[in-house]
């Protein structure tokens, strides 16, 4: 019942145990998907599909103590605040399914992954800074979150982190305060929502934004930034990529 957790099953090599996966989970392609929803949980549908584990990501509704009443295992795995809740989800998973050796070789292989990339960025005398939106109304990601920390490893500055005094990791910009913070670059998240760099040059005073005048507005694919599964390698390198190409003077 959650897509993060289903990438990560499957990139330990659980995937021919997963049985069903809620109507969000989409990657990898071939995952056994169905009309079950991970935010409105219903025990009885779950249930139906005789699983020894339930996989969520929150207890909605109370679904955790609905399917111990059924005799059914649950396992929790929240929206990941750190790098570190990554891979302790994917050694809970590893355990809970016989595979701890893979999941251990998988955080491995991510931490590799995500050093080198880190270690190839060019150096610079400034750092740059950024906005990352989150949706076209302004809501964005701070470096207190899980996303924003992959920027700070990229070396790069969050512009909504003074906006969001009461740190609760996700502020909303208005179009005057994002123009007035000037990023040098930007980062869609929303592209699933239609929102492409061509929209945002369009968007009314923001070609005075360094990151718009100087063509630095950069797509995500939705769903990885959305997630923190095995993925967020493949994240980093968009991130990193994007980095090389702004000039280092």
């Amino acid at each position: 019942m959650s897509p993060t957790a289903t990438e990560m099953l499957y990139a330990i090599g659980a995937g021919k145990q997963v049985i069903a996966v809620d109507e969000y989970s989409n990657y990898p392609a071939d995952v056994p998907k169905t009309d079950l929803s991970g935010f409105t949980p219903n025990a009885e549908a779950i249930a139906a599909k005789n699983p020894d584990l339930v996989v969520l990501t929150a207890d909605a509704k109370g679904i955790v103590g609905q399917l111990a009443n059924l005799k059914i295992r649950t396992l929790l795995t929240p929206a990941a605040k750190t790098l570190e809740d990554t891979y302790q989800q994917i050694s809970e998973l590893g355990q809970a399914t016989g595979h701890a050796g893979e999941a251990l070789a998988l955080t491995k292989q991510i931490k590799d992954d995500l050093d080198k990339l880190v270690k190839d960025l060019p150096k610079r005398s400034k750092p740059l800074t950024y906005f990352y939106e989150v949706d076209p109304s302004g809501y964005t990601a701070t470096s207190k979150t899980f996303i924003g920390s992959l920027f700070t490893m990229a070396g790069l500055v969050n512009v909504a982190d003074p906006a969001d005094p009461s740190g609760t990791g996700y502020p909303q910009l208005n179009a005057e305060a994002l123009i007035k913070a000037n990023p040098d670059m930007i980062f869609l998240a929303d592209t699933i929502m239609g929102e492409t760099p061509e929209k945002v040059k369009a968007r009314a005073g923001w070609q005075a934004v360094t990151a718009v005048s100087k063509g630095q507005v950069y797509a995500l694919d939705s769903d990885i930034a959305s997630r923190w599964g095995p993925r967020v390698v493949d994240l980093m390198r968009s991130i990193i990529d994007a980095v090389g190409k702004a000039p280092t003077a």
